[in-house]
């Protein structure tokens, strides 16, 4: 039997860490990269907790393969889907349900590999060719943070226009007026012709729903630190007025801030800032980041449950949108 020490030692942190990760302890402030090599780690020692050894999987299913739209390497470099993964990787555990990873290639999955699960999670966009592919391999399939236009699919995914027109919304309230946008362009095969990620379109309607668009203010890149830095230098150096940032990530959010205080700007006396995701370092900023948080971990729990009812023999697709939350620090005004 394969004990906490042991796994601990393999990874380098105490055993009550890996204990707390283990057990999912919300309170524990451990970063994704430490989490994700705890969980790998039992999951490779074939480690259980004692209150799951000896019970049998309540949900009927023993294997699911996990099709993900990333590589290995881009996925650790987005803590907004490790986070998703580890949501499916702890519910799935708690129902005693095996996951194959598969993670994105030049080559479609496997099919004896997807034949061989009882069902199927998909993170991420996927274009046709692949969805119809992975949908007529599994036996059970269902979309997590992506909702194909087909409504024949389970999914689970955030409204990501309505958590922007929400931030855009609030930051108005508190006597922001000129808000200006920093995210990325999305890749042709996901917009046709390429074009702004959702909630850069979003912030768009928005800003022309008020009549308040200004071009200068809504800058693209790629969805990187680097990008965040460059583009707002840019803004910076452009003259354009503004009061406020809001960017699509937080990982922009890092380049936005170096930025801003190599401009001699003071968060958020000069300027505010506000993104997305709420990944751990978003409290650790100087000030703390003011964000909206997407549920990735909850997102991945519901795509199980989805996968156990449709597995248990249900007929009619489900697509669930689970609420964001606005997390409010010091990098904006209060709200009262």
């Amino acid at each position: 039997m394969v004990t906490l020490k042991e796994i601990s030692a393999a990874v380098g942190v105490s055993p009550a860490t890996v204990s707390r990760v283990l057990n999912f302890d919300a309170t524990l402030s451990v970063s994704a990269q430490v989490r994700r090599a705890i969980i790998e780690t039992a999951e490779a020692m074939n480690y259980e907790t004692p209150r799951n050894r000896n019970r049998a999987a309540p949900s009927g299913l023993t294997r699911l393969a996990l099709v993900h739209f990333l590589g290995p390497e881009q996925e650790l470099g987005d803590p907004y889907y490790v986070g998703l993964r580890l949501g499916i990787e702890r519910r799935a555990a708690a129902l005693k349900i095996e996951i194959v990873k598969v993670y994105h290639t030049d080559r479609l999955p496997d099919a004896g590999l997807l034949q061989g699960a009882d069902g199927t999670i998909a993170i991420g966009w996927h274009d046709t060719t692949e969805i119809e592919y992975v949908a007529k391999h599994s036996r059970n399939l269902v979309f997590a943070d992506f909702s194909p236009k087909d409504q024949e699919y389970d999914s689970v995914e955030v409204d990501l226009f309505l958590a922007t027109r929400k931030i855009l919304n609030a930051l108005i309230e508190l006597g922001y007026k000129r808000i200006a946008f920093v995210g990325w362009e999305e890749r042709p095969e996901i917009v046709p012709r390429g074009g702004p990620e959702k909630r850069c379109q979003a912030y768009m309607d928005w800003a022309r729903g008020r009549g308040i668009f200004d071009q200068a203010l809504c800058v693209t890149a790629e969805k990187t630190e680097e990008s965040g830095h460059q583009l707002t230098e840019a803004l910076v150096a452009s003259g354009a007025k503004f009061d406020a940032i809001l960017t699509a990530n937080d990982n922009m959010a890092v380049g936005v801030y170096r930025a801003l205080h190599e401009a001699g700007l003071s968060i958020p006396d000069d300027v505010a800032v506000a993104s997305f995701n709420d990944i751990s370092v978003a409290q650790f900023l100087i000030p703390p980041l003011t964000t909206v948080r997407l549920p990735s971990e909850e997102i991945g729990e519901a795509a199980v449950d989805l996968l156990v009812q449709r597995a248990g023999g249900s007929d009619i697709a489900k697509r669930l949108v689970l609420a964001s939350q606005l997390i409010w620090r010091k990098s904006t005004r209060q709200p009262k």
